[in-house]
């Protein structure tokens, strides 16, 4: 779907604060740091339909960028059965004292539109209420009413990125693997969805088993693992046209957990051969492999930090799965995990500072993260199962498997912020599992 983003000027608005004058009178912000713990209250009335075809719209659009901003944990809506103003009109004079009297610290007003052609227009404005003043320029939003839930994303997304001062992750997709049937004969098959579980579709059918699907860097390709063959091969596969290919090694081996270089051109990945595993790259364009460790243990799980220097994997060299840093080239690794227990499936965060990790320790699962020398490291969650991390591409929220225990037992997806805050399950109503972040839409 195409966009048209539009700065709308303040003549056009009639009374929009100009950048500096918010800048020099210090606008609202709120600072993302360990010690928020009470959510930043704000108002969102419903956004105004400029034409009955826009009022259905107007309401799910509302809807949506309050489910966003709330359910990062950083945020809590004021019911609109307190709001003591009301917004009849997007280019009236907002009454501050009226959301001052109801403690909203922030209020985002918005108005849509449908033309005869079907083109849905979304506008909207961010208000500082206790300063009186607007927060950035007005914003306008269009294209075609069936990326309604794109378009609230967007908002959501600015608002987000205007009162943190941090990127945001709204208008994201995950894509993961969709499970189906009893325990013992699960099938498994790509789907794809938003970040927040709505617009499931599916990519592959449920005919052999995949495993770890990964975005590339421009998030239009995917590589997964498929026991099509019988054992394991690495496939890339085209979003848009669901076209795959398999990616040739040598023959009689088995290539799993691959993942892309920040380049796009180039998949890291274990590649079992005589009985070893080690870790390969592999340049897509001629497929020319270049072995990067040589080791008797079991190599795997590779992920590049974000400039592609460096790659941190899980090994059991020391006799337990650790986590290691060596360059991307290969040569020397550095262990950077030393706590009791398991670790494996390490990812590197998009911001370059913290590599999340799968824990087994003492009978229990954990997803936590630490510096990328192994320094404070934090353990985020624990349950029966939980494993998988995925960053957000914000690197601020991570998700995540975890599976119930017993025969029963499902796997579904959750998301936990780098605190340990704000625990959520995806709502999905099917099983899934192993979670790739894409970042955030174009």
């Amino acid at each position: 779907m195409k966009y048209v983003l539009t700065l709308l000027s303040a003549i056009f608005l009639g009374f929009a604060a100009p950048v500096a004058a918010q800048e020099r009178d210090g606008p609202l912000r709120i600072e993302i740091t360990e010690g928020v713990i009470e959510p930043l209250p704000y108002a969102v009335p419903g956004f105004v339909a400029d034409t009955a075809a826009a009022a259905q719209h107007a309401q799910n659009i509302t809807q949506v960028i309050a489910a966003d901003l709330s359910g990062t944990g950083l945020f809590r809506e004021i019911p609109a059965s307190a709001h003591i103003g009301r917004i009849t009109n997007f280019a009236s004079p907002v009454q501050f004292p009226d959301w001052k009297a109801i403690n909203a610290q922030a209020l985002i007003v918005g108005g849509v539109s449908v033309d005869g052609a079907g083109q849905l227009t979304v506008r909207f404005r961010l208000y500082d209420v206790f300063a009186g003043q607007e927060i950035g320029q007005g914003l306008q939003l269009q294209g075609t009413v069936d990326g309604w839930r794109r378009m609230a994303h967007k908002v959501a997304d600015q608002v987000y990125s205007r009162l943190t001062g941090e990127d945001a992750y709204f208008d994201s997709r995950v894509v993961f693997v969709a499970e189906s049937g009893p325990k013992d004969n699960r099938q498994k098959q790509l789907a794809i969805m938003d970040y927040d579980g709505a617009n499931v579709s599916y990519l592959t059918d449920a005919s052999s088993i995949v495993l770890a699907p990964r975005f590339s860097p421009g998030d239009d390709q995917v590589l997964y693992t498929s026991y099509e063959s019988g054992f394991p091969k690495i496939y890339v596969l085209d979003v848009a046209s669901a076209g795959r290919r398999v990616l040739e090694t040598q023959q009689g081996t088995m290539s799993f957990a691959p993942r892309f270089a920040p380049d796009g051109r180039t998949v890291v990945f274990s590649l079992t051969t005589g009985g070893n595993t080690d870790l390969y790259t592999m340049d897509i364009g001629s497929g020319r492999t270049t072995r990067l460790t040589s080791a008797p243990s079991i190599e795997t799980a590779p992920s590049f930090s974000p400039d592609g220097s460096r790659i941190v994997f899980e090994s059991d060299r020391s006799g337990l799965p650790q986590l290691y840093v060596m360059p991307a080239s290969g040569g020397e690794a550095q262990r950077i995990s030393f706590g009791q227990g398991r670790y494996g499936t390490p990812v590197w965060s998009p911001r370059g500072d913290l590599v999340a990790f799968t824990k087994q320790s003492k009978g229990r699962f954990h997803i936590g993260v630490m510096r990328t020398d192994g320094s404070e490291e934090r353990l985020l969650t624990a349950s029966f199962l939980d494993e998988g991390p995925t960053w957000a591409p914000n690197g601020r929220v991570i998700m995540f498997t975890r599976e119930s225990q017993g025969a029963q037992g499902q796997a579904r997806l959750y998301s936990v912020d780098i605190t340990g805050r704000n625990l959520r399950q995806v709502p999905l109503e099917i099983g899934a599992s192993d979670p790739s972040w894409s970042g955030l839409q174009k």
